[in-house]
């Protein structure tokens, strides 16, 4: 293991990663996965409590994934998508269509790419459509799009964006519905309805000059599990209408199932006008992101002239064996009534977290779906890397932002793990060195 350790140092630059912090925190070394559990080369057994960074849905080395990808390895591994097509493509873009009631699917391989096709989509739809000047964006505060230059632009998180300013392009940001500002008592609700108020105020000003805005539905991952209230999105989806402004769902952390409902917005019976999707549709195997829309878009970009498509690619764009794993999930989803058996663990792993809910130093403590959240008072600096280590000793991975802590874990975990996982979390809260 200290072998791996020290090479992995020499040669791989971590992502989201102090290199130098690897020296005093190495990274963990893993050998394989089993179900809910990450498995080091030295055999311990960790609970993966984030579902390896949110993308893993039906446990490592799932077996009806793994045959479905073995399959398409006999048939062929890649082709390009320019000028050429495959049935696994075209059978996941048929179904994606289906379940989000978008039309034409185009992918891209992660979620930030995801986000810049819905953006240059948005734009390049208002310049066919003859107005070149809808060509800003708006989001909330404390948003995260992911981290290229355009979806940096969108992003309101300084740690990732204050660096590289002087590349972004710049958007504008209006108040976050997180339920965790609201006034005392003042409901949910009633702040989801009136941060919408100065959305609104910011379309009926500069909706002239506005292309699209782009939301997390319900929860702001990188927030730190900000959580709001449905009705915010019900209203962002009448402003928009009015405004005549694309709305973009990134759906890419808490689409399939993540907040209790497959997309998020199904909770606000709303339908966007573009969702990105990614992390969890290959149930965390291979790396693929996809961009639905409706036919009135896809439309606009449709005619004789090269320069009027949309001229946007990735080598790996549709690539066949992501496409079969990411139609493996869908099956898992279909046939085991996922979304309905999550209601009924998230009935029972909120239960088996009442004790880290109840505790002192957990504050805010929130639940969507089969996603839990607390932030924890008066937390000194270098909290997040204590309690990561803290945790690491009784088994569990798990990687706070900031002072909140969250746990994703897959869906395969079982209610013993979750009340080990508990037990982990409060023997953590306990110790005063944290």
């Amino acid at each position: 293991m200290d072998d791996l350790l020290s090479r992995t140092r020499a040669a791989v630059w971590h992502p989201c990663t102090q290199m130098k912090q690897l020296e005093a925190v190495p990274p963990l070394a893993i050998a394989r996965g089993e179900g809910a559990w990450l498995i080091g080369v030295d055999g311990r057994r960790y609970l993966d409590a984030i579902s390896s960074w949110w993308v893993n849905l039906f446990g490592h080395c799932n077996p009806r994934i793994n045959a479905a990808i073995v399959d398409q390895l006999g048939r062929i591994e890649h082709v390009m998508l320019a000028g050429a097509t495959h049935a696994p493509v075209v059978e996941l873009s048929e179904r994606l269509a289906r379940l989000t009631g978008l039309g034409h699917a185009f992918y891209g391989s992660d979620g930030a790419s995801a986000t810049e096709i819905a953006l240059k989509m948005s734009a390049h739809f208002w310049r066919n459509a003859g107005r070149t000047e809808k060509n800003a964006f708006v989001s909330l505060q404390n948003g995260y799009h992911g981290e290229t230059v355009g979806a940096l632009s969108v992003t309101d998180i300084p740690l990732f964006k204050d660096t590289y300013a002087p590349l972004l392009r710049h958007s504008a940001q209006v108040p976050t519905p997180d339920a965790r500002l609201a006034e005392p008592g003042e409901s949910a609700e009633a702040y989801a309805l009136r941060c919408a108020a100065v959305l609104e105020a910011h379309l009926a000003e500069h909706a002239a000059t506005t292309a699209a805005f782009i939301v997390e539905p319900l929860v702001q991952g990188a927030a730190g599990m900000a959580m709001y209230h449905p009705v915010y999105l019900a209203r962002a989806r009448e402003l928009c209408d009015r405004y005549q402004v694309h709305l973009i769902a990134d759906e890419i952390a808490v689409g399939f199932g993540r907040t209790g409902t497959l997309f998020a917005c199904e909770q606000a019976a709303i339908r966007p006008d573009f969702i990105c999707l990614s992390k969890g549709i290959t149930g965390g195997y291979l790396p693929l992101s996809a961009v639905l829309t409706t036919d009135a878009v896809y439309a606009a970009f449709y005619g004789d002239a090269t320069a009027r498509g949309f001229l946007h690619s990735h080598s790996y764009t549709g690539n066949p064996l992501a496409c079969r794993a990411a139609l493996a999930v869908l099956d898992i989803f279909e046939s085991d009534r996922v979304v309905d058996a999550n209601r009924l663990k998230a009935q029972e792993f909120t239960r088996a977290l009442a004790g880290v809910a109840a505790h002192p130093r957990a504050g805010h403590f929130r639940q969507a779906g089969m996603i839990w959240a607390f932030d924890v008072t008066a937390a000194r600096p270098g909290f997040s890397s204590r309690f990561h280590r803290a945790a690491l000793e009784q088994g569990v991975f798990i990687r706070p932002i900031g002072n909140t802590v969250y746990v994703m874990p897959p869906y395969v975990t079982s209610a013993d793990a979750m009340r080990a996982l508990a037990a982990t979390l409060l023997a953590c809260l306990e110790r005063p060195d944290i």
